[in-house]
């Protein structure tokens, strides 16, 4: 991150002295303040109003003409909880950075709030204007990933057509999202466990950063059955550990306390055994 390295010791900033920073005309400061309300979930309403102005900031930018200020303030917005960043965040889904777009996707994910559904339905079918690819290879014209796990997550069920038809994308880690968002959106369990077992098959990629994906994807959904193949997933214990918790949480949201049953105990017997 930019001027990162003039801070020195997280301990030497204060609440204060973040929002303080986050206001100021050192670009560097600035752009490591939102950085840092966001790690340390400072929701105080302060911070949330410095960063939501922080969405709109003209003064960083990279030479590529990117918005670092506004990624990190977006991705504060979203560990923080309040759904009054909403509507600012839903106008970041418009900016021309596509950094920007992807990180108010994944926070607005996080909100919960369907209000967005619409304009993430726009961004995915590229019909917002001054929208700008990636700047690197393989240059998506946008974050569809983001886009894709959000409306799965906030139920946008009328989206499912359109984000079918990105199972076959020629980027893998683009279809683990498609599949995550259809299993989360589709009612049908059998139809529903295709998806889940389609992350399941995924989880033998031989790309290690694609497993840790899909791990992260089956967390998230919750597929009980992955339980097994999760545990012997060639990737680092704590990633399988995280996965195996997200399955863990979802049955125990409908399972009655001291009635577990034997797929529940499995998944705790398995977390014991990678600890």
């Amino acid at each position: 991150m930019e001027n990162e390295v003039s801070i020195l010791d997280d301990n030497q900033l204060t609440v204060e002295q973040a929002i303080a920073n986050l206001q100021g005309e050192d670009l560097g400061l600035r752009v490591y303040a939102a950085w840092w309300l966001g790690r340390f979930r400072v929701d105080v309403p302060e911070a949330i109003d410095v960063l939501i102005t922080a969405l709109t900031d003209e003064d960083d930018r990279t030479n590529a003409g990117g918005y670092p200020l506004r990624r990190n303030a977006a991705r504060a917005l979203g560990k923080l909880g309040e759904k009054r960043a909403v509507p600012a965040l839903i106008l970041a889904l418009e900016c021309a950075d596509f950094y920007v777009r992807e990180a108010a996707a994944q926070s607005l994910e996080m909100l919960g709030d369907t209000s967005c559904i619409p304009r993430l339905i726009d961004l995915l079918n590229n019909q917002v204007p001054g929208t700008l690819p990636a700047p690197e290879p393989p240059q998506l014209v946008q974050p569809f990933d983001a886009i894709i796990e959000a409306l799965g997550t906030l139920g946008a069920v009328e989206a499912m057509p359109l984000i079918e038809s990105f199972l076959d994308h020629f980027i893998p880690r683009i279809q683990y999202a498609a599949a995550r968002a259809m299993y989360q959106l589709t009612t049908d369990p059998h139809v529903a466990s295709q998806y889940g077992d389609r992350l399941v098959k995924a989880l033998g990629n031989e790309d290690l950063q694609l497993r840790r994906a899909v791990l992260s994807d089956l967390g998230a959904i919750g597929y009980l059955p992955a339980a097994g193949a999760i545990a012997e997933t060639l990737a680092e214990n704590s990633l399988k550990l995280i996965s195996l918790k997200g399955l863990l949480e979802k049955q125990l949201q409908t399972t009655a306390p001291g009635n577990l049953p034997p797929e529940v105990i499995k998944v705790m017997t398995l977390m014991d055994e990678l600890l």
